[in-house]
């Protein structure tokens, strides 16, 4: 019997990783990147942090759409964070819950049994989703036992809207929009160097500038109509000083009181206006690039409608938001206000915003490690995976919940 459990919410661009005993995980960027000054080197995941100079950074991503594509890169990556000088564990003492997308594809998961068990031989492992252990993260955080959880996932490539019912997701209710931080980025990235420079390449400077300065707002066309408004009156646009990794080591927001007055830095400024809003809005409204999507609240709505009419009320009280957009200030509130409008009047509605929605679902996965006979209960032991091969992991991770009422 294996003495360790080992939590890997396995992301398309950041794994979070840790054992059950930790009291946060590691935050470890799941991709190999170069940086133009130093050419020959190569960062593995967390390594990037040793690099001096973030401009024209260059990634190789295991995940391609949100889905595990290139084996090579993550099988690399897997070395890295395997090793028992990082895991501080010896895996093959150590079970394993790790995550998957939604709806992912059988090759992709016997490809990931496979390496697990034969090439680092971890004693067991549960693969579930993100949204399964938000809910048990969840059912932790309310005094009382729900059973129904709407988790609203919003990640690097995608947002997902899913129904979580006794731990089991109900497929049924499961949305998907196209829209993730990575389409954030790009697009901030397309309309900086349209207006005023070219920054097609610097992805990780262009992520920082979203984060910083970004905000999802509750009144639109009034934000449009300040950001037109002429210096001082234009309370909405924010001079973004960019790092020239020489004095800047990171880039920063200039004060109010500075903004209208001469630069003399070195560094080049970036003026953030109406961008500030615009991007992050097309996670509410994807029909503004082109993609015919519902937004958010929409879709939210679409979920929970689909599924039986006695479950609506559970679902509208107890919506949780994950993912790194989530961070956005004002996300948690726009989602609210947006749901309240659509929802039927007799049913409460409850948005909760965890404090780090990023780390919410493995801290879901250390409450799940601890249930009684969880092994038995949750995991494929190697011994097990030997004797029936992949066909026991089909009957105990995929196996459908069906709800008669």
């Amino acid at each position: 019997m294996a003495t360790y459990t080992t939590v890997l919410d396995l992301g398309a661009y950041n794994n979070k990783l840790g054992n059950v005993q930790d009291y946060e995980p590691r935050i470890i960027p799941n991709y190999i990147s170069k940086a133009k000054n130093e050419r020959r080197k190569i960062f593995f995941g967390d390594q990037l942090y040793e690099c001096k100079d973030f401009s024209g950074l260059f990634y190789v991503l295991p995940f391609q759409k949100g889905y595990l594509v290139n084996w090579d890169v993550q099988r690399q990556l897997f070395d890295y964070m395997f090793n028992k000088d990082f895991l501080k564990v010896e895996v093959s003492d150590s079970n394993l819950i790790i995550t998957e997308p939604q709806f992912n594809f059988t090759s992709i998961k016997e490809c990931l049994e496979e390496i697990l068990f034969e090439e680092y031989k971890f004693n067991s492992i549960c693969r579930i989703t993100t949204a399964q252990l938000s809910s048990w993260q969840q059912k932790k955080d309310k005094t009382e036992n729900h059973m129904c959880c709407l988790v609203v996932d919003s990640g690097f490539s995608f947002t997902h809207i899913v129904p979580v019912y006794k731990g089991q997701v109900l497929k049924k209710g499961v949305r998907r929009i196209d829209v993730g931080g990575k389409l954030l980025t790009n697009h901030l990235k397309e309309i900086i160097s349209y207006r005023q420079l070219h920054v097609l390449d610097e992805t990780f400077v262009m992520n920082q500038v979203k984060e910083d300065c970004c905000y999802v707002t509750n009144q639109f066309l009034e934000d449009l109509i300040i950001t037109k408004k002429k210096k001082k009156e234009n309370t909405i646009a924010q001079d973004y000083v960019l790092p020239d990794y020489t004095d800047v080591k990171r880039g920063f927001i200039r004060s109010q009181e500075d903004m209208w007055t001469k630069y003399t830095g070195t560094s080049q400024l970036l003026r953030m206006n109406n961008e500030r809003f615009t991007v992050p809005e097309l996670l509410f409204r994807p029909s503004d690039l082109g993609i015919q999507q519902m937004g958010i609240p929409e879709a939210i709505v679409d979920a929970i409608e689909s599924l039986p009419l006695p479950m609506h009320p559970h679902f509208y009280a107890n919506v949780v938001l994950t993912g790194g957009n989530t961070l956005l200030p004002g996300f948690q509130n726009r989602v609210y206000t947006d749901l309240r409008s659509m929802a039927p009047i007799e049913f409460e509605v409850d948005v909760h915003l965890p404090k780090n929605p990023v780390t919410y679902a493995w801290h879901g996965g250390t409450v799940l490690s601890a249930e009684e006979d969880f092994v038995q209960k949750y995991c494929v032991t190697k011994q097990e995976y030997e004797e029936s091969g992949r066909s026991i992991c089909n009957k105990k991770f995929d196996s459908e919940v069906y709800i008669a009422l």
